[in-house]
Formats: structure tokens, sequence, C-alpha cells
């Protein structure tokens, strides 16, 4: 298949998403789809109505993830795998994770197409819970497939609201008997919007991405006296708030050592039986810590316990830091990313290397089989936002890549019989 490109429907694909964007959207313009909702369970429905049309067989496995199969000529062969995730954030957008899993649909609408068989299966996957907004930890049922996490760990993980994991499985009836764990997968390819600026802002159509950075999330836990809001003095307080929010603004200033490639993100903030007249006693934030490399990322993690300690410390207030994740810097596999480099070249995209600065279902994939992903722009950066978006253009430009790449890796050819069709 090398000297013939194969190019896919761009507005088919477009069809695609502005349909499943349908399911959950929100009065501003995004979606909202979380893991395992009557929402999530609505999208997965029609992905496997559309792949079933496609001639592909559909099943879930034990945590929940969905696949599709497109068969290929040598049945024994380990399957190249596509896809992404179909759940969003609360307000999330329409193409996070969702253009991942429809690429990789229209690749495999565009080998039929075009009566392309391939020697090794293909397979299709939309991995459970990769946001994290519902259930903790994000990319949860890719870690559970990829043995990061164990498959009785992730059903018993709980929401907000304590619905754990496997009765949210069963209610949205997404809970498949098959095996979640030593599965055989060749490879692993998947497309996603780069969720940052710097293609767009660099005029490049095609990310080539080598790898992820190191991820580590943190809960910061800062203990004070609740007291009267009216009659404590200013200097007889132990007030929680005041002490996170020096902490907050230390943890900023010392991480700008790590710049440009270290980041630090404090995400949530709770306080416990907050009250309007009541200095705050127990507060909890979030911290999200992230860099390419995994000695500089172990620095920031220092840092950040000195800081709280010392400040803290200053105030009487108590602080504890749990770890509650972490994802190490991750190389994506030599050859995959050359298919990925060598169909972009041969498309002519614009195009350069870069680090996924966003965890992926990917990253766990890449420490169980060769993985490669495909970046395309984002329009102003922007994801985890209701106004995320993405040309169509590029939307067409990065499944293109994708499907040469992945009909290479599946060693994709025109059946004798459709030549002698064609020949005559």
């Amino acid at each position: 298949m090398k000297d013939n490109l194969l190019h896919i429907d761009g507005p088919r694909l477009w069809a695609s998403l502005t349909e499943m964007a349908k399911i959950g959207a929100t009065a501003g313009g995004g979606v909202r789809r979380l893991a395992l909702t009557e929402e999530d369970r609505r999208g997965r429905e029609l992905f496997a109505t559309w792949c079933r049309e496609a001639g592909m067989s559909v099943w879930t496995d034990e945590v929940g993830n969905l696949f599709a199969r497109r068969a290929g000529t040598d049945a024994n062969a380990a399957p190249v795998m596509m896809g992404s995730h179909l759940d969003t954030q609360p307000e999330g957008g329409r193409f996070d994770g969702v253009y991942g899993v429809l690429a990789a649909l229209e690749v495999v609408r565009a080998l039929n197409d075009a009566d392309i068989v391939t020697d090794k299966p293909i397979e299709i996957c939309s991995w459970t819970n990769e946001e994290g907004a519902r259930f903790t930890p994000a990319m949860l049922g890719s870690a559970v497939f990829a043995g990061a996490m164990t498959l009785d760990d992730a059903l018993a993980r709980t929401d907000a609201e304590g619905v754990t994991l496997g009765a949210a499985l069963d209610a949205c009836g997404a809970r498949g008997t098959r095996p979640v764990q030593g599965v055989a997968v060749d490879s692993y390819f998947e497309a996603h919007i780069e969720q940052g600026p710097i293609l767009e802002a660099n005029g490049t159509t095609i990310g080539v991405v080598t790898g992820g950075q190191a991820i580590r999330w943190f809960d910061v836990t800062v203990t004070g006296v609740a007291a009267h809001a009216g009659t404590t003095p200013m200097r007889y307080r132990k007030d929680a708030f005041f002490g996170a929010a020096q902490m907050a603004l230390e943890i900023e200033r010392v991480m700008a050592r790590y710049a440009p490639l270290g980041l630090v993100t404090i995400g949530q903030i709770q306080v416990a039986n907050s009250s309007r007249n009541t200095i705050a006693a127990n507060l909890t934030f979030t911290v999200d810590l992230r860099h390419p490399d995994d000695a500089q990322i172990d620095a920031m993690e220092r840092d950040l316990r000195a800081v709280c300690a010392s400040a803290a410390a200053a105030r009487g207030l108590g602080a504890q830091i749990q770890h509650c994740w972490t994802s190490p810097a991750t190389p994506f596999d030599a050859a995959c990313v050359g298919l990925v480099a060598e169909a972009v070249e041969a498309l002519g995209y614009p195009n350069e290397r870069i680090v996924s600065g966003a965890g992926h279902d990917a990253i766990h994939l890449a420490r169980y089989c060769p993985t490669a992903m495909v970046f395309i722009p984002c329009v102003d950066g922007l994801s985890h936002n209701e106004a995320e978006d993405a040309l169509p253009e590029d939307v067409t430009a990065g499944t293109n890549v994708l499907l040469n790449a992945v009909a290479a890796r599946a060693g994709a050819r025109v059946p004798q019989a459709a030549n002698a069709e064609a020949d005559a």
C-alpha cells in the first residue's frame, strides 16, 4: 500500500462528530457525558450501532471498555488497535477523546470503501472513564487493561455520591464478561486534539507524538482551628484557608524554577463544614505536577512538600500531602512513531515532533504494546472547555495520517479478485 495513499471521507467523519456531540450537549456548545451515566450509555450505543453497520463485531470487557473488531485475513494475528474515549468533563468539548474514537471508525469505513483487506485484525476501543471526572483515577479502563490497576480495585472506586464503578457499570449495562487483562495486542494508535496551543501557534497541521510527560497528582489537607469570625482576633487564628492561600502562591513561585517544561495546577479546593462566619479549620486542595523528565518531577515533588510544611509551620497549621496517582514519563514505540511520520510526510502535511502534555489512554498502552499518537491542533489551544473546537480540515488530515499508518502496520492490500476486476 506504500505507493497508494488512502484518504477518508472528511464530511462523513464531521457528520459523525456532530451527531455524537448532540448526546449530552450543553447550552454553552459543549458536552457533558460523564462516564457510565445515561448520556455515556447513549453515546456508547450510537458508536456500537455505527460499528455494526461497518461490519464489525462489538463487545465489552469486565471493566466496560467497548471494543469493535474488523477481521483480518490472519485470524490468529494480534490486532492493530485504535481508540480513545467517549466520556467527557462536566463542561467538556466536542472533540476531546471522541475524535480519536470516531477517527478510528472512519479508518475502518475508508478501508471498507476501498475494498482493502488487512492481514492483521483491526480493533477500536472506547476506554472507560478516561477523564477521571466521575471516578478516580483518570484513564481507569486502560489502566486495568494494561495491568497498571487491578480489576477489583477499579470496580470498588466510588464517585462523589458513593456509587461504585461496578454498580455504575451494571446500571449502564456496560459490564461485559470478556477478560480485561492478558489480551494480545499488536500495536495501538490514538488520534487526539493537542489540547494546547503549540501546533496552532506554529502553523502545524500534525503533531507526531513521541511520548507523554510525567504526571503526579496530590491531595493537600491543611488543618487549623474552627472559631467565630466575629470574636477571634486575627493574631489568635489558625486559619486553614489563608494558610492554603499562602501555600498556593509559594508553590507557584517555586515551580517557576522548572519553567518552561514544568507545570503545576491547583484544580480543586474544598473547605469541610464551611460557613460564612466560621474560620476554616479543614481544607483540601489538589495539586497536579507535570514534566517530561522523571528526575525533574521528583524535584518538583520535594519542593511541593517543603513549601507546604514551611507555610504550615509558620502559621501553626497541620499539613498532610497524600500522593494519589503517578504516570511516569513514557516514550512511544520508535517503529509506530515512524509509521506516523512516514504517513504525514507522504501526505505532505506540515508537522512537528511533540511530547504529549496531557495524559491519554495511549500512555498506559505504551507500557503494554508498541504505541503512537497523532495530534491535530485545537482552536486557541482550548480543551476541557465548552468552547473547545477543531477545524474540519485538520480533523480530516489527522485521520488520513491515522488511516495510512494503521493500514501499513496491519498489512493492508487490495484482494487479488478486486485487482483482476479493476484490470478488466
